[in-house]
């Protein structure tokens, strides 16, 4: 994991500046500074209507009933991109468009769905309960364990009366005219 931070935050902005001084050679200060500013504001317009693109996924896979796991984790490479595209820089620009376009972003957050479904499935799932002994992590058993309803059953017996909103006046304005009498 330090090694990871240590790419971030070094190698990283080490590439960058080398990458923007050899554009800036090339192109001229403000003609770079530009692009930089170019890709920012495009960036983020990319990452706003593909990002409501994927909410409208995430909706109607909702309203089917099905779990919108891919289009998840796509939602989560789309925030990913628009900050790498907020960061000045080619690099992180490059980075940023390659997650941003549905035909590299699809498949690579398919790829990631998947390598997380199967960590889930090695670890048990979550039918499984709360691990060994299928305790909280709060050391109660958990609400829908038998064990807390002497019967053994998870059904509760219980009274109901509906109230409409002018059975409630009623009673309001029978109180406020028995308090004036």
């Amino acid at each position: 994991m330090f090694l990871v931070f240590i790419v971030i935050f070094i190698l990283v902005p080490v590439i960058e500046l080398n990458v923007l001084i050899q554009v800036g050679d090339a192109l001229g200060s403000l003609t770079t500074v530009g692009l930089v500013f170019l890709t920012a504001i495009v960036g983020v317009s990319l990452v706003r209507s593909q990002g409501i693109s994927t909410l409208m996924q995430v909706q109607q896979k909702l309203a089917r009933g099905e779990a919108p796991g891919q289009e998840i984790v796509e939602g989560m490479m789309l925030a990913v991109a628009g900050l790498l595209l907020l960061i000045p820089g080619f690099v992180t620009d490059t980075i940023g468009l390659l997650l941003l376009t549905p035909m590299t972003r699809i498949p690579v957050a398919g790829f990631i769905y998947k390598k997380m479904q199967v960590k889930v499935a090695a670890n048990g799932g979550f039918q499984g309960g709360f691990g060994q002994g299928n305790h909280s992590p709060f050391g109660h058993p958990p609400p829908n364990n038998k064990s807390n309803n002497p019967e053994g059953g998870d059904t509760f017996d219980g009274d109901f009366e509906h109230k409409s909103d002018t059975d409630e006046h009623r009673v309001e304005h029978k109180k406020n005219n028995d308090e004036q009498k």
